[in-house]
């Protein structure tokens, strides 16, 4: 028997994208699941490219960061309850906050073997409907009580129950190596990087004005779903200006003798999902739809942060992509002039400001700040961890549509346990 030919890469078209606004957490989203609104976004994508029919879809990847016990199969049950087709395979993908770009480019990855001829990726997650542990010591005890071969044994391990016992596990944004948050580290980073507080508030007010402006032109009408009385992101602050960010307090790295981070130049804890489809070049064709961008080229880096970060040297921990991109770059023979899109995960404007110095200090080009997040980012749209990769790459594939002849993006997304996630897209 001969064997298989090895298959041909096909390239990967991206076709379209959809997302509900995001929601600051405990606001219009605090009873929404990460299902219902994963659910809402994937059937507005359906809707609106036809994809109704049996087998529309090869197959559906998302995830969320946040997740409870009954997520463990978040995208298939939201399949379930969608208006795809109830027989489309779909499995979950957690990275932390490159969770809904890895989801996409793990769906590239079939569609460009030829293993499926189109896909859905995404992700969605929430701060409000965040899920709350039993107390460990209590779970120990409870799986003592479940072990016992008799009810005088059961009853002695559940004698040891106390108050205090019944005090939940909340979920904390902290690093489990290091115990401190992900602001704590960005401010370590900030410092390490000489990253200014007057540079962190002018990046924060040009992200709402430029998201202000974005929805004023109509950009986000095909891209952004109405949902539980929203139609614009709600942390957009339109009237955001340098002046009035700087009359923010601190709010990370208060030890250091002058703090420059605050909840204006930082990213709230937010509610949200977003998904994007891809296909083959043929697939689209078919179905006489657009093809808006081309997914070509992906790379994942990790940086050692505990060493790094907390040593106060410049691996941060939000400073993987500071590797991923020149490495991708020297891989597909670009330099940072190729380039007339960048998009940058918001998580902090310090984080932001620290990635494009790394860059520099690498020998790549410095960005053109008018090609740098044109329509805002996460300081402006906000960040529901898992679906904020799925937003970009819809959003940088709808701005290269919009150009006027070729047009090449760059994406970078940073990642808690140090890692990054970056990608490029392109119009021929």
């Amino acid at each position: 028997m001969s064997p298989l030919k090895p298959p041909v890469a096909r390239r990967v078209a991206i076709v379209a994208g959809a997302r509900v606004p995001f929601a600051r957490s405990d606001g219009p989203y605090a009873t929404a699941s990460n299902q219902d609104m994963l659910t809402a976004v994937l059937d507005a994508l359906v809707e609106r490219q036809g994809l109704q029919g049996p087998g529309a879809v090869g197959e559906f990847v998302a995830g969320a960061v946040l997740k409870h016990s009954r997520d463990f199969n978040l995208a298939r049950e939201t399949v379930l309850g969608s208006k795809l087709d109830p027989r489309t395979p779909a499995y979950d993908i957690q990275q932390a906050c490159g969770t809904g770009l890895q989801a996409v480019i793990a769906a590239a990855n079939k569609i460009a073997l030829g293993q499926t001829e189109s896909a859905i990726a995404g992700g969605a997650d929430t701060a409000s409907d965040a899920p709350l542990g039993v107390n460990d010591d209590l779970r120990r005890i409870l799986l003592e009580a479940r072990r016992a071969k008799s009810a005088g044994a059961r009853l002695k391990a559940l004698t040891r129950i106390r108050p205090t016992h019944l005090v939940p596990d909340i979920p904390r944004n902290a690093e489990p190596r290091t115990g401190l948050s992900m602001g704590e580290h960005a401010a370590v980073t900030a410092r390490a990087w000489g990253v200014t507080r007057e540079a962190q508030d002018e990046l924060a007010a040009t992200s709402h004005q430029r998201l202000a402006a974005a929805y004023e032109r109509g950009f986000f009408q095909e891209l952004v779903v109405p949902f539980r009385g929203l139609a614009r992101d709600q942390n957009l602050r339109p009237d955001s200006t340098p002046g009035k960010l700087a009359a923010l307090k601190p709010v990370f790295g208060l030890k250091d003798p002058d703090p420059t981070m605050t909840a204006g130049n930082s990213t709230p804890l937010t509610d949200g999902a977003a998904v994007v489809l891809l296909a083959s070049e043929e697939w689209a064709e078919a179905r006489g739809l657009e093809v808006l961008a081309y997914l070509t080229a992906y790379e994942t880096a990790a940086v050692d942060f505990v060493q790094g970060d907390v040593a106060q040297g410049e691996d941060g921990l939000l400073m993987a992509p500071a590797y991923a991109v020149p490495r991708m770059l020297e891989r597909a023979g670009l330099g940072m002039d190729d380039f007339d899109l960048v998009e940058i995960h918001e998580a902090f404007a310090s984080q932001v400001l620290a990635t494009l110095a790394a860059w520099e200090k690498q020998g790549l080009t410095p960005v053109d700040r008018a090609r740098l997040n044109v329509t805002g980012s996460s300081l402006a749209t906000g960040h529901p961890f898992a679906a904020t990769g799925a937003r970009i790459v819809a959003t940088l594939a709808k701005l290269l549509a919009e150009r006027e002849g070729p047009g090449r993006g760059l994406i970078s997304v940073c990642a808690a346990g140090g890692q990054g996630v970056t990608a490029i897209l392109e119009r021929p």
